[in-house]
């Protein structure tokens, strides 16, 4: 099983490089984190929010792993503990699926794209740094990953 994160955004800078990367390397070969970046449709040309969102969600589309289980980030999904995100992983995986975790742009996600998804999930409250997101949502699905196996990374 495959986690794949699909971000809207290029070119992050470097400590978001190595953020990504160290949780990434963490994960063992049979639940490996995959990032693919999204081209963002440029913020000019006079195009409305709703047209730019709707061209990236034909990029995400387009990179989308087929028959995957669409997790959409969103600050009105579910809030999770990591405790309930180490569950899903582990229903996840006895599906058999690959995960694909969709991260919008400055704009949000299409409206479609967000219909389409198995699950709305809120990784906090607060206003995030959509670069930031990436790191923080590899380092929860690295630490629910440590809860499946009884790692002391994760201490109730």
């Amino acid at each position: 099983m495959k986690l794949h994160i699909l971000a809207v955004g290029q070119r992050m800078p470097d400590w978001i490089e190595t953020g990504w990367n160290e949780y990434a390397k963490r994960m063992p070969a049979d639940f490996p984190l995959i990032l693919r970046e999204i081209k963002p449709e440029p913020r000019s040309g006079g195009k409305t929010p709703a047209q730019m969102m709707e061209a990236e969600a034909r990029r995400i589309e387009a990179a989308l792993p087929p028959q995957c289980t669409l997790v959409i980030l969103d600050e009105h999904g579910r809030d999770y503990t990591t405790m309930k995100l180490s569950q899903a992983m582990q229903e996840w995986r006895q599906e058999g699926r690959d995960v694909a975790f969709i991260i919008g742009g400055p704009d949000g996600l299409d409206a479609s794209l967000k219909q389409r998804g198995h699950l709305a999930l809120r990784l906090s409250s607060l206003t995030l740094p959509h670069p930031f997101v990436r790191v923080m949502l590899a380092e929860q699905l690295y630490r629910a990953w440590t809860i499946l196996q009884n790692h002391p990374y994760h201490r109730s």
